[in-house]
Formats: C-alpha cells, structure tokens, sequence
C-alpha cells in the first residue's frame, strides 16, 4: 500500500505549535483536568495503575458512550486512539481493491486518502455553497450505484459548519438502502452547536449505519487522543482484530478521563461551555468578516468552531496562508487543502482576545495585497 501525503495534517503537524496564534484548531480551546474533574475524582486519577487498559474500551466507557445511541449495546462500541485511528481501522476493514465508494466534498481528507491508498473507486458528491452548503442529492442519487460499498459524510461537516436537515438525512438513508450501501458517518463535531438543537444521529435510521465520534471537538478534549465507533456488532467483530495491529488499546489515563467527561454529572456541562465559548466568539470572527466584505464571502457555520470563508484575492491559498505564518505568525487552513482553493478555514475556538489579536495580524497582511 502507497499512502498519498494527507496535507492538512502534514501542514497542522509543521505549524500550529510553531506560530504565535493558530486559527487553524477547529474545536474549542481545551479544557484542563481542573476544569472538569471534583476532588474525588482526581484522586481516582491519581490512584489508577498505569497498565494497559481493555482494549475495546473500558466498560464503563462504553457504557457512557453507548448511552448517545438509543437501543445499542456495549459491545458495539469500539474505543480507539483519537476518530482518526477509528477512521483508518474502518477503512482497512471495509475497504478492498476496487471497491466503490461515494465520499462527500468538502470533507475531512484522511479517509480520501485512505481511500485511494486502499485502491477504492472513489466518486464525489458536493455540499454547495449556493444553497448554504446543502448537499446536492440529486448528484448523490447518481454517484450511488448498486455496486457501491460506502458512503461517507461528516455531519456536522468539517469545514463548513453546515448541518443536515432531518428530510436530507432521511434522503441519504434512503440512496444508501437503495443499493444495501453502509452510511459512514462522522459526528465528531455533534454537540458543537453555535444554533440550533443537538445535531441527530444517523444511528437507527438504517441496519447499515457506522457512527464514528471523539473528544476532540465538541468536548475540547484533544489531547485525550479518545474516539470510537457505534456500528453493528458483526462489524465491530470485523474491526476490533485490526486494532490488535495498531494501538493495541487506549491510554489507560485518557480511558478514565474519557469516561468522567462523558458521564452524566460531566457531559452537558462540558457541552455547555462548549456552546458558551461558541457564541461568545463567533460575532467577534462575524464582525471581522463583514469589516472586508469585500475580500470575504462566507455562509454562518452552525456548528464547530470553523468558518469555511471564500475570497477574491488573486493568491492560492497555501501561497496566502504561508504568508500569514511569514509575516504574522499566524495559522489558518487553506482551502485547497480540502480540494477548494480560493478558501480559508478559519478557526474561532480561541481565547477570545487570542482571536482578536489573531484577526488583526492577519489584516495586516491583507492590507499589503487588495
């Protein structure tokens, strides 16, 4: 197998702890453990053996975990090292050469290209940016054939911020069951809601639906390197083997840690302060944009801590945003890195006066090119 260079994280891995303001984070500032975890519990922490931890999850874990999607098990949850190690160990079970699969743009780019290094068939379908970053169904409809093993989305999208509407999700199930297709759906950004109810979950729609989901983003828990993934349990029979070649387990410290987040007496409050960082930030990004409206196009994200910004500057993307670290030491992400370039993805899950700082710096350079 030949892996193609995943640029996003290649260019995130170079630089956002190398700048003074990185834009480029796409979930809120993180929390510390004092911000989450009472006395009683830290004690736990203290005292916790550090072994290897239960390889698919601890059940406590997946418990809490399990308690997200109505009628499921334990042992359908499979607990990974971060939504990215669950997307690669999906992809290496599911995925053979010559397999069809439908990915949606834009898109998280890992899975494209595991995709392509698997040797999938891989065909498009695009959110639009004309009618709010819908998806296009009907090109959907087309793409999906009865040969088509997958299709992949992420919901709320990454970079957009855009949600899908109950009568989209219902058309998507209705495509993929068309063909006895799987729905792949990544949720890491569910209850990251700037406006708007707590995004719904693909799981019980459909027989054939994999949930994958983390720490990360809504929850400010990066560093937790925790996800994983709800799926039947046939398929995470499939999956859990795969696991053995990689990490093997969970850190055994951010399987307790991701279990107390996830708890009833934790989970709303994190989400909570998740939103209030949100909305304190978006209007200060909002008021930025609208000040250049004449460099800047963009549709309000409804979730994440991203905006997805077009602009009519006559520089690609990378170029733009390699001068913004030049000259500011500030990092966001170009848009040809999700294959739209004329683009930025701006992060606003900073400290508020982090961004400020961050905005004016990158006017700054703005000003020396319109």
């Amino acid at each position: 197998m030949k892996i193609e260079i995943f640029k996003l994280e290649r260019m995130q891995s170079t630089w956002e702890n190398e700048v003074e303001y990185n834009l480029a984070e796409s979930g809120v500032h993180p929390l510390s453990l004092r911000d989450f975890l009472g006395k009683k519990e830290l004690e736990s922490i203290l005292g916790l053996g550090l072994g290897y931890s239960q390889t698919n999850g601890t059940p406590g874990l997946r418990k809490n975990i399990a308690a997200f999607y109505p009628g499921i098990a334990a042992d359908q949850i499979q607990a990974t090292a971060g939504s990215t190690e669950a997307n690669f160990l999906l992809m290496w079970s599911l995925i053979e050469r010559g397999d069809e699969v439908v990915f949606e743009v834009p898109n998280y780019m890992q899975m494209w290209g595991l995709l392509r290094g698997f040797g999938a068939k891989v065909k498009t379908f695009r959110l639009r940016e004309e009618r709010n970053w819908a998806p296009d169904l009907d090109a959907l409809a087309r793409a999906v054939t009865k040969a088509t093993k997958l299709i992949i989305l992420t919901n709320p999208n990454n970079p957009t911020g855009a949600v899908l509407d109950e009568d989209e999700m219902e058309e998507i199930v209705r495509i993929a069951r068309k063909a006895d297709a799987w729905i792949l759906a990544d949720e890491v950004y569910q209850g990251a809601e700037r406006v708007g109810p707590r995004t719904p979950s693909f799981w019980g729609r459909y027989k054939k639906v994999i949930c994958v989901n983390g720490m990360s983003k809504a929850y400010g828990l990066a560093g937790l390197r925790l996800g994983w993934i709800a799926a039947p349990l046939k398929l995470i029979q499939s999956v859990w083997p795969h696991h053995d070649y990689t990490t093997i387990c969970p850190s055994v410290l951010s399987d307790k840690l991701a279990e107390i987040a996830l708890s009833p007496a934790h989970r709303e409050k994190i989400l909570r302060r998740t939103r209030a960082v949100l909305n304190a930030n978006y209007p200060i990004l909002e008021t930025w944009l609208k000040k250049h409206r004449g460099v800047f196009r963009f549709t309000p994200p409804r979730a994440g801590a991203i905006a997805f910004v077009r602009y009519g500057l006559p520089i690609p993307s990378t170029r733009l945003c390699e001068r913004f670290i030049r000259e500011q030491s500030v990092f966001l992400v170009p848009g040809d890195l999700f294959e739209m370039d004329r683009f930025l993805r701006i992060g606003f899950g900073a400290e508020g006066q982090k961004l400020r700082i961050a905005l004016a710096r990158v006017e700054k350079t703005l000003r020396k090119i319109v």
